[in-house]
């Protein structure tokens, strides 16, 4: 019995002399895609852009209203480049970023205190559920008789929208959290303290993540919508409207082309933030 057991506690294939034995490197890294997978993403938009290329280039839409891509894009890059559109891209990113900050430092500590509880919850469940139905843009007025004109209504309406966001996917998330790790966390003599700083919080961070990168793109949405409706002199917003009604329309493409690549971006930014962050998801 003694032979049997001194042979198991031998790995079956022994290092060098004078080496100490190390397990086998991990092969986990993930096989490299073949180059036409890896430009797959590019496809949709050389598409689209030659399509609009087709239907400038035939007639079908007057070019003074709709330029060519090629034109969009130098009024793009012009505008970015130092031009007046620049100015309008940092001020909307500013007012954005602001109301998302708002948003995040206050409803990720309200939803993950009212998921800990589930009738506080309950108690407020039709008012977030109603209040995120109603489409931001019907409570402007409102706003507007609170905070006037001025950059706080924009970033004040923005986080609001955001707001609510966060707080139902943190609170879902806590709410929702697995039942084994708190079981798990009783039986080894947890308090309710130290299961809600342990195990929820760290549960709830998920489906927070998807509330925050929901709540970015939400808060761009209402933060130009803000711009082109409430007497604003600056952003992409205001520079759209104000494109428009001078029928400056390469102008206003490229307003439009700025405001979709910056929401591109935010969402990027957040899926990485994501992946760094909450890295054990799933698992």
């Amino acid at each position: 019995m003694s032979e049997l057991s001194d042979t198991a506690a031998v790995p079956a294939t022994a290092p060098p002399a004078g080496k100490s034995w190390a397990p086998p490197a991990s092969n986990d890294a993930a096989p490299r895609r073949p180059l036409g997978d890896r430009l797959l993403p590019m496809v949709g938009p050389l598409v689209l852009f030659a399509i609009w290329d087709l239907v400038v280039r035939f007639g079908l839409i007057k070019p003074i209203l709709l330029p060519s891509p090629a034109d969009t894009l130098v009024a793009l890059a012009t505008g970015l480049a130092g031009g007046e559109l620049l100015a309008d891209f940092a001020v909307t990113v500013a007012r954005t970023l602001q109301a998302f900050a708002i948003a995040a430092v206050v409803g990720m500590p309200l939803g993950v205190l009212l998921g800990s509880n589930e009738r506080a919850y309950r108690s407020v469940e039709f008012l977030i559920d109603f209040f995120r139905s109603t489409p931001s843009s019907a409570l402007i007025p409102l706003f507007l008789l609170i905070f006037g004109v001025s950059d706080i209504n924009k970033i004040a309406i923005a986080a609001f929208g955001a707001l609510l966001i966060v707080v139902f996917n943190s609170a879902y998330g806590v709410i929702n959290a697995r039942k084994q790790r708190v079981m798990a966390a009783r039986v080894m003599g947890a308090s309710r303290w130290r299961i809600f700083r342990d195990v929820l919080v760290w549960e709830s961070l998920q489906p927070s993540f998807v509330g925050l990168r929901s709540a970015v793109s939400m808060a761009l949405v209402i933060v130009i919508v803000a711009e082109m409706f409430i007497g604003s002199e600056n952003g992409l917003g205001h520079a759209i409207i104000d494109a428009q009604q001078v029928l400056n329309v390469k102008t206003m493409y490229a307003a439009i082309l700025a405001a979709g690549a910056l929401g591109y971006v935010l969402n990027i930014a957040f899926l990485v933030l994501e992946r760094r962050i909450v890295h054990w998801s799933g698992r």
